[in-house]
């Protein structure tokens, strides 16, 4: 996939929320998941009109979410309608007995690029308390067997709270033992369920990053961040302070795009640019209302009363978060801003104010750092 878009036109990636139900009751539960549907979810004939919509936006992944997208049972036709028109489809679905072995079958037969599954704790004793439902481990990593024996590729996402910070290595191991393609490691964000007591402090983020980057070096697996842009910094850090003591020249920005020292392109070769909240990245809620993110809970617009790249290209919301240099507080004065940029839904969540500075980085820029000097 080449990445000559312009973010300030097209996303990168496309996050749909079929459904707000789910059978799970999880702590940091974004959506605030409930037992039953939404009468006014998108219909499966407005579904359809608004993967053409996403599909014309020089087709950006898109990725099925919920609640749990499993609970709507339309959703392989939804699935099917779009990887016929040639979009790369994955999906979210949430470890319940509506994964079945035939609903996985119908993933293979439809064409779904990769199943996500969710899992926070290398044990089902860690897992099932973030879960809030018992047999939730258990009945993820068979299902992850079945979805191997398919050959239907798998990424593990977790969500780093003070409930695993301490089982982190064990998590990896089970990434790796479970073969999966790519650990896509969340940090949590107060909006929806989460909650700020929950979270790890600007110290432990720091070392979790550092961590990631140097487990990155040695697994077969790839690793992705979420609302963690600041891991990008320090990946970029990690990798100049690499070719300092191998006496090459390494520029901060090719320390993102080029393979560099280590052979592995830490998940971020993806997309070299920062995708952020608005920036590359848009979601749709169950109902059509369009974010930033899903854990930037600031409407847009709605997909039923304007189309899908307007709301992106023109919503003043969407503008200034695609504009670093409006950023707030360190944020907008550091160099890194422009790969970056500091979680927008962290700062929203924390401040009310989504250009203000990520609350949750240690880093002192530069500019700040000679004024200090001077004064």
């Amino acid at each position: 996939m080449g990445f000559s878009r312009d973010f300030n036109k097209d996303p990168f990636i496309v996050i749909w929320e079929l459904t707000r139900a789910c059978q799970l009751k999880c702590l940091h539960c974004r959506a605030e998941a409930q037992y039953r549907r939404d009468p006014r979810e998108l219909s499966f004939e407005e579904g359809k009109a608004l993967i053409d919509q996403i599909y014309e936006m020089n087709n950006p992944m898109l990725v099925f979410t919920g609640g749990d997208p499993l609970m709507r049972q339309d959703v392989f036709e939804i699935a099917e309608y779009a990887v016929r028109k040639g979009v790369r489809v994955s999906m979210t679905p949430s470890a319940t007995p509506n994964v079945t072995k035939e609903a996985i079958e119908k993933a293979k037969e439809v064409g779904l690029s990769r199943w996500a599954f969710s899992l926070d704790g290398p044990n089902a004793e860690i897992h099932d308390h973030f879960r809030g439902t018992s047999g939730s481990f258990d009945l993820t990593i068979e299902r992850i067997k079945y979805l191997h024996e398919l050959e239907i590729p798998v990424q593990i996402n977790t969500v780093i709270s003070r409930y695993n910070i301490d089982y982190l290595e064990e998590m990896a191991k089970v990434v790796e033992e479970l073969k999966c393609v790519l650990w896509s490691v969340f940090f949590l964000v107060p909006t929806g369920r989460g909650q700020e007591k929950d979270m790890i402090s600007p110290v432990e983020h720091e070392m979790v990053f550092t961590w990631l980057y140097d487990l990155s070096k040695r697994v077969p697996f790839d690793i992705k961040t979420t609302a963690a842009q600041h891991y990008r910094r320090v990946v970029i850090q990690q990798k100049v302070k690499e070719a300092k003591a191998q006496n090459e020249d390494i520029q901060y920005l090719d320390a993102l795009t080029q393979q560099g020292l280590t052979g592995s392109i830490d998940g971020l070769g993806r997309a070299p640019k920062g995708v952020n909240d608005g920036n590359g990245f848009v979601f749709i809620s169950h109902i059509g209302d369009v974010y930033p993110s899903g854990l930037l809970p600031v409407k847009a617009g709605n997909v039923r009363e304007q189309p899908l790249a307007e709301i992106y290209r023109e919503s003043p919301i969407f503008k200034d978060l695609r504009n670093p240099d409006k950023y707030k507080g360190k944020c907008g004065q550091c160099e890194f801003r422009y790969v970056c940029g500091g979680s927008r839904s962290r700062a929203y969540a924390m401040t009310g104010d989504y250009l203000e500075s990520e609350p949750f980085c240690v880093y002192i820029p530069k500019a700040l750092r000679k004024k200090v000097k001077t004064t």
